[in-house]
């Protein structure tokens, strides 16, 4: 057990767009244990994987297996040295049968030419025995349960022969119940000699099951523990504190009347488990209300739901009075709404398109840039123009394509159109991700001069620094439930934040409806 199998040292890994992943990160795993890998959202976790995979190439840094240093540009090079990955959406061809599916480019044929289904079916009813992991190779992999699919990746895996398997978030979709399976199958595994990677953000699930954990923020690693030696406390202080605590210049708070109302939203009828589950809360003028998190508990849904880009199943939103409940983007747009999505190039900026295509996406029907029952090229030049300049947008010209702009810049017109113009409601979700310091700083800035206007700020952020220094009031998600609700934000503790983030803690229903909304 105390042979190492792998060593990952001095890793760095840099994104184009200048995203530091993984900053000089050393990582090893003993032959037959599981290792924990754990981290927030964006601490850099799943990326060290797909270095190991083959799927990314770092930049710095050497592999060692067994002691010998090996080069892995692909993930064919990572299955030769016995590595397998099971990804968090599995690589699956639904049409096909379990058998097809795991013999996929290894296939026995007969003929020379055509798939020998009875050698393929034995050979993985052989491997399913070999290791107790049950299932009916000529199933069809459609009609299986998320569990069931799950193992028949950890067979594939398995099949190639991997020694080490990399396992990504494998609890994310599953029922308890499967959870629970898993685990044992984890663990017959690991009796077999196996050693397993086990990438996680819930700390009871690695307290159950792991044997060492090495904790990641920030793109670096914070060391390797032994779980059983390693309190909760100590897991989920080392995963989500702040390595610099940036000070955000703003005035108490004055909370109004609520400009948005979110009553009991349900979401997710049909699939494993809802991803949202009942979900209550005010938005109030004068205020900006932080929502903390790990990602994947139902903040994403939660917002495309208020937001309209996603549908709603059970439950009531309301703005400024009326029921938007169902209805289309543009009655959340007219209600004075504006929103900072996280994904700038998805949904919040048309890659293709000027800056000033972009800026008047949402002003076509202001006078100011009309002539008549016109559009006014000048005009619209005057509009934009005013906007770089008041939002520092570096550019050659407002007719550069947005597209050419770096990401802090292509932000800044984002923020600038979804900013400008009468607001009552800005809903900011991950609203400087990816963005230096300074771009950041101005956009925070931003926010705060909206809220001494009165208008009503809803921020979705992973981001500790800056949902703890920039939120007035702060509720918590886990599980696709507000756990926790706290009136004034710089009363939390990273501590006690850090607990109810990752279901260590929880406050009482009751608690939380008294102290929300009437």
């Amino acid at each position: 057990m105390n042979e190492t199998i792998l060593e990952m040292k001095q890793i760095t890994k840099i994104y184009g767009n200048g995203v530091l992943a993984n900053d000089k990160v050393d990582f090893s795993v003993r032959k037959g244990e599981i290792h924990a890998l754990m981290g927030e959202n964006g601490a850099g976790k799943s990326t060290l994987m797909k270095l190991l995979f083959g799927i990314e190439r770092p930049e710095e840094g050497e592999i060692y297996i067994h002691g010998k240093q090996v080069q892995i540009k692909s993930p064919i090079d990572a299955l030769r040295l016995g590595i397998g990955m099971v990804h968090q959406h599995f690589m699956l061809v639904d049409s096909l049968t379990v058998a097809e599916n795991m013999v996929l480019r290894r296939e026995p044929v007969k003929n020379r030419m055509f798939l020998d289904m009875d050698t393929a079916c034995n050979e993985v009813e052989k491997i399913a025995e070999q290791y107790n992991l049950q299932l009916d190779a000529r199933a069809v992999t459609g009609t299986l349960p998320v569990g069931m699919k799950q193992r028949v990746e950890i067979l594939k895996a398995l099949y190639r022969g991997a020694e080490i398997l990399i396992l990504d978030e494998p609890t994310a979709v599953l029922t308890p119940q499967e959870t629970m399976e898993l685990f044992r199958q984890l663990k017959e595994l690991r009796n077999h000699g196996h050693t397993i990677i086990f990438i996680s953000h819930k700390i009871r699930e690695i307290k159950e099951l792991c044997d060492r954990i090495t904790i990641m923020r920030s793109g670096r690693s914070m060391g390797v523990y032994e779980v059983e030696n390693t309190s909760i406390e100590e897991i989920s202080a080392l995963m989500v504190g702040r390595d610099n605590v940036i000070k955000i210049d703003k005035k108490k708070a004055r909370p109004g009347e609520a400009v948005l109302k979110v009553r009991n939203l349900k979401y997710g009828f049909g699939q494993e488990q809802l991803a949202l589950k009942g979900v209550s809360f005010d938005v109030r003028r004068g205020e900006i209300l932080g929502i903390a998190g790990v990602e994947g508990n139902g903040q994403r849904e939660l917002i495309e739901i208020i937001t309209r880009l996603r549908p709603n199943e059970q439950g009531e939103v309301t703005l400024l009075g009326e029921d938007i409940s169902r209805a289309e983007v543009k009655k959340f747009r007219e209600l004075g709404s504006g929103y900072i999505p996280q994904d700038r190039l998805s949904f919040g900026a048309a890659a293709n398109s000027t800056i000033e295509e972009n800026l008047i996406a949402l002003s076509t029907e202001k006078k100011e840039l009309r002539k008549g029952c016109l559009l006014s090229s000048k005009r619209i030049r005057a509009y934009s123009e005013k906007l770089i300049r008041e939002f520092q947008i570096k550019c050659d010209s407002a007719r550069t394509t947005i597209g050419m702009l770096s990401g802090g810049n292509m932000q800044k017109v984002v923020v600038a159109r979804e900013l400008t113009g009468e607001r009552n409601l800005i809903i900011a979700d991950q609203p400087t991700r990816g963005i230096d310091v300074k771009t950041a700083s101005f956009i925070h800035q931003k926010l705060v001069s909206l809220r001494d206007e009165g208008k009503a700020v809803l921020l979705v952020s992973a981001d500790l620094n800056e949902i703890l220094e920039l939120s007035d009031a702060l509720m918590v998600m886990h599980e696709g439930q507000i756990c926790a609700y706290f009136p004034d934000a710089s009363q939390v503790t990273e501590v006690e934040l850090g607990q109810y983030m990752l279901g260590v803690s929880r406050q009482k229903d009751e608690q939380i409806k008294e102290a929300f909304y009437e």
